[in-house]
């Protein structure tokens, strides 16, 4: 646990972006719910991103799609720790669990995982004091409201503003409970109680946040719903062009990990940009 937590401290305090690879074991996620629910079809997925350039994998077990309902425990259980096990063992990069439950947390701590990605930013009872018992980095994110109401009408004065508000507080509580603040990333959240304007906003502005924050920044906008609003109502599959370009335009503005489900487009477009920023 700690060396592939140690691991990755150390590869995100390098300037270039790195790649996250997507991996959901869910049946109801919004770009490929249902794929990878076999133990054997995720770890080959995984391999296959990894082989693509992928440094990291995140494995999520419980969807946060717009409307998205909840999973209980033992359910999210299920689907993720046989999983991750299988991984620590045939994956050589770090692994990553998309959960907001203390219990997952601990338990995916104990089987290796370098990184807990909660988009609840750790505000579940228990969540803090689970996070700081391991040796495991952690990332924040910002949503307002919940995943099965998130996007009825989300209403900000000042998105960037508020976005960052959200983020150094929860910084600060990381802090607070123990949590070391070379263990934390943060993330604005695109598309978590968002209008298409509040996340170009925050997509322009991403520098801001990276300046402000001064922390590794997470960008996940890989087939999100403004890619294809954007793009004439693409399906979620055919939205590939668009989040090449928004993913690049976030390493352009500083974020320090992209949160992609097409791996391989990503890596190049991201060795242009950097050969790019290195040629400066």
């Amino acid at each position: 646990m700690g060396n592939a937590a140690n691991h990755l401290r150390k590869r995100l305090a390098r300037p270039e972006p790195l790649v996250m690879g997507v991996l959901n074991v869910t049946p109801d996620s919004f770009s490929d719910g249902g794929r990878y629910t076999d133990v054997d079809a995720a770890v080959a997925r995984a391999q296959q991103m990894v082989e693509e350039g992928a440094e990291l994998i995140d494995i999520g077990g419980e969807s946060t799609r717009p409307g998205a309902e909840a999973v209980p425990l033992d359910e999210e259980r299920r689907r993720v720790l046989p999983l991750l096990e299988a991984l620590a063992e045939r994956v050589a990069v770090p692994l990553s669990i998309d959960t907001s439950k203390p219990e997952i947390m601990t338990e995916a701590g104990a089987a290796g995982v370098a990184l807990i990605n909660d988009v609840r930013a750790l505000q579940a009872p228990g969540a803090l004091s689970a996070v700081a018992g391991l040796d495991a980095n952690v990332c924040v994110m910002h949503m307002q409201g919940e995943p099965r109401s998130m996007q009825t009408s989300p209403h900000y004065d000042d998105v960037v503003c508020e976005v960052g508000d959200f983020l150094e507080e929860r910084v600060a509580a990381c802090i607070d409970a123990g949590i070391g603040r070379e263990r934390i990333v943060v993330d604005p959240g695109f598309g978590f109680g968002k209008t298409l304007e509040h996340n170009l906003s925050l997509l322009r502005h991403l520098g801001r946040l990276v300046e402000r924050l001064d922390l590794p920044l997470l960008a996940g906008i890989s087939r999100k719903r403004m890619i294809g609003t954007l793009t004439g109502g693409a399906s979620a599959q055919d939205r590939l062009y668009g989040s090449v370009a928004a993913a690049v335009l976030a390493a352009e503005r500083g974020a320090r990990v992209l949160r992609v489900h097409d791996v391989r487009p990503t890596v190049e477009a991201l060795a242009i940009v950097q050969a790019t920023i290195e040629a400066e």
